[in-house]
């Protein structure tokens, strides 16, 4: 398990180093890596960038919460690798955003741009797919121990499970080069930690809830 951790770990140092230069790659390739003008406020990349900013933001909360609500070293140090790479990835996100000069937050419901307008938004404050619900959050909250650390590896692996299937539609239909390589790495790193969340699970008797 620990060297499981510590590829983690490692990950998300990497992560960290290469976020400065991937922004600059952005600004640099004006915008697209076809050569096209900058993206649009409804193009793929701009509600990529917007949602997976507000999907991130949610597990970097999450991860705060269960590291004060457990002792566990492992369950500990995964919180908070996921949340300073999730926070890291965010600040990305916005930053680009930035740079091409386009809203952080958009009239049209979330996901739109993978055609899921209509579908992502569930109840109870769910804004998207795999995302927890205001109730689940709050739960979080209230528990502590063995109990904290199952219920926030079952809430982290819904999350990420979401998390693949829109940083999956961005590799599918985003056209700057530099954030389609970030979602296909969040697609890779977020399947490592699926698994290693369900052999952490496994470990405490307990199994992801779908």
């Amino acid at each position: 398990m620990r060297k499981h951790i510590g590829w983690i770990a490692g990950a998300t140092a990497a992560a960290l180093v290469a976020a400065g230069a991937i922004t600059y790659a952005v600004a640099e390739d004006g915008g697209s890596d076809t050569g096209a003008s900058t993206p649009t406020a409804d193009s793929a990349d701009a509600g990529f960038a917007r949602d997976m900013a507000v999907h991130h933001q949610q597990a970097v909360e999450m991860s705060y919460i269960v590291r004060d609500r457990t002792k566990n070293a492992e369950v500990r140090r995964l919180a908070y690798d996921i949340a300073q790479t999730q926070a890291n990835q965010r600040g990305m996100l916005l930053g680009w955003l930035d740079l091409w000069g386009l809203p952080k937050v958009s009239a049209d419901p979330p996901m739109t741009w993978m055609g899921m307008g209509d579908m992502a938004s569930g109840k109870d404050g769910a804004l998207m797919p795999g995302m927890a619900t205001n109730t689940e959050m709050t739960k979080l909250g209230t528990l502590s121990g063995k109990q904290a650390e199952v219920f926030y590896l079952q809430l982290m692996t819904d999350h990420h499970k979401g998390g693949i299937h829109m940083a999956e539609g961005c590799v599918a239909k985003c056209r700057v080069g530099v954030e389609k390589s970030l979602a296909q790495g969040m697609v890779d790193a977020q399947q490592s930690e699926i698994k290693l969340m369900a052999d952490m699970l496994k470990e405490r008797g307990a199994k992801a809830r779908s």
